[in-house]
């Protein structure tokens, strides 16, 4: 192993599975003392079972969810529930409404849309131009946003950490360019193919604010969800495409984990592998690429990295270095006249260990980690039966992924249940070997549920009621 994030060694042995990338929601809870914290415990969690079918079963031959009204998208009201896609809220030549997160929604999608449109000559997520749905106001302070294999769906966030999720024009950017990789390299959301998924979206998000900003890539901040966080958190953004890791440092969430070269690479299975810290080393050859190119993000380099995605060299399961080898391969074939810009590509992936002899071989030692991580976080769920009915024990919940990236984790002692016996009984109630999980998805949370004899680690999409509850409980009692 590499490296592994600090908060893994701090959590209790019960703790060690997941649900949202292993480092935000960590340290925040830890420094909670007291507050109620988000509604991640509660709120956010239920998913109802159309959601569930529909992510599921989502490939790249399952169209997006078509809106009910003319233009090229529409905005929906959730009004704080989980049922998608909710009241309709504006249409794409509707006025503004006044209402801030439907308005921001609707000119930042068309942002999006235009972006791949007018310069990749891609309309809409699935390039044959289907209207597209964009649902806010989704749960309540609900600390997250995702693309759900159909769909954009936005929550408020939680008013003490986390801003309205509508508010950054690159997290709209970011969640649609999800919806793009589904329907062309289908990027497996696990390991370094879920990295390069992540990086992929933070990619085109960071593209369509320069181009919205009118900025070219040396006068661009390089920063990911400026102004997601509350002004009282001590932080520049989420993340920071060119110097990764420095994007926060603040008491309640510690120091921003995120890795830039390969010999930095986490060896995680949480977050689905590190899908989020690790993202940082695609991320960063980006921006040195685009740096050294020169020029606007989104004419040549952006060409490059969008002609590796779309044109069938990258697969489902290809890791940094095949990425990396596909920007190399699609820079000389796209401009044969300008051989810098493959040499600039190039160079950019060797300053973060990939290309050369060394970082392939890390690449591929990486990418065997990931997997038997997966394979063993699988076999888990499939463990024992539920606890006995009599004695103490700890029930732990922890929850990784998410857009964040934030960590949340926290044990409950069932000699001092809150919920007056009900938490024993559901556990009780749980078939743990009848449980078969689905695949993580990009931008959702995932969950590890332990008690004594059994650990199960599920996606979002795949809470039962019972263990939907269980998670409610359990994380709830943190703020008390």
């Amino acid at each position: 192993m590499t490296r592994t994030t600090t908060e893994t060694s701090e959590v209790h042995d019960l703790q060690r599975c997941s649900f949202v990338p292993p480092y935000l929601l960590q340290r925040v809870t830890e420094t909670a003392k007291g507050r109620r914290l988000l509604a991640d415990g509660r709120d956010t969690l239920a998913v109802d079972e159309r959601m569930r079918a529909r992510r599921e079963t989502a490939t790249a031959t399952t169209p997006p969810l078509a809106a009910d009204t003319g233009g090229n998208r529409v905005v929906y009201d959730a009004g704080g529930s989980e049922d998608l896609p909710g009241t309709r809220a504006r249409d794409a030549d509707d006025p503004a409404t006044g209402d801030v997160a439907v308005d921001e929604a609707h000119e930042y999608s068309g942002v999006a849309w235009d972006l791949f449109a007018e310069v990749y000559d891609r309309r809409s997520v699935d390039g044959a131009g289907t209207p597209l749905t964009v649902t806010v106001h989704y749960g309540r302070d609900y600390d997250n946003a995702f693309w759900d294999g159909t769909q954009l769906v936005f929550g408020d966030g939680d008013g003490e950490v986390f801003d309205r999720f509508t508010k950054p024009l690159d997290v709209m950017a970011h969640e649609f360019t999800h919806g793009v990789t589904q329907f062309t390299a289908g990027l497996t959301y696990q390991g370094q193919s879920g990295a390069l998924n992540e990086s992929v979206s933070d990619v085109f998000a960071s593209i369509a604010k320069q181009r919205t900003l009118g900025q070219d890539a040396a006068a661009a901040d390089w920063l990911i969800g400026v102004g997601l966080f509350l002004p009282d958190v001590k932080a520049t953004a989420l993340r920071s495409m060119l110097e990764p890791g420095t994007a926060y440092d603040d008491p309640r969430l510690g120091k921003d984990p995120q890795v830039g070269s390969m010999d930095a690479y986490v060896e995680t299975d949480e977050d689905s592998g590190g899908v989020h810290i690790n993202s940082g080393i695609p991320n960063r050859a980006f921006a040195l690429a685009a740096r050294a190119i020169g020029g606007n993000s989104w004419e040549r380099p952006g060409q490059v990295w969008y002609a590796a995605l779309t044109d069938g060299s990258v697969t489902a399961s290809t890791d940094f270095a095949g990425f990396a080898q596909a920007t190399v391969d699609a820079a000389t074939r796209l401009f044969p006249d300008d051989p810098s810009v493959a040499t600039h590509v190039t160079g950019a992936w060797q300053q973060v260990g990939l290309l050369t002899g060394t970082g392939a071989a890390a690449s591929a030692d990486a990418a065997v980690a990931s997997g038997t991580a997966r394979s063993g976080a699988g076999g888990a769920a499939g463990g024992a039966g539920a606890p006995d009915e009599d004695g103490d024990e700890i029930v732990a919940v922890r929850r990784t992924g998410g857009f964040t990236g934030v960590t949340r984790s926290a044990e409950l002692n069932l000699g001092n249940d809150p919920s007056g016996g009900e938490l024993r009984r559901l556990l009780n109630q749980i078939s743990v070997s009848g449980l078969a999980p689905s695949d993580p998805q990009p931008d959702r949370f995932t969950y590890t549920v332990a008690c004594r004899s059994w650990e199960l680690t599920v996606p979002e999409q795949d809470l039962t009621p019972e263990l939907t509850r269980v998670v409610q409980i359990v994380l709830d009692q943190q703020g008390r």
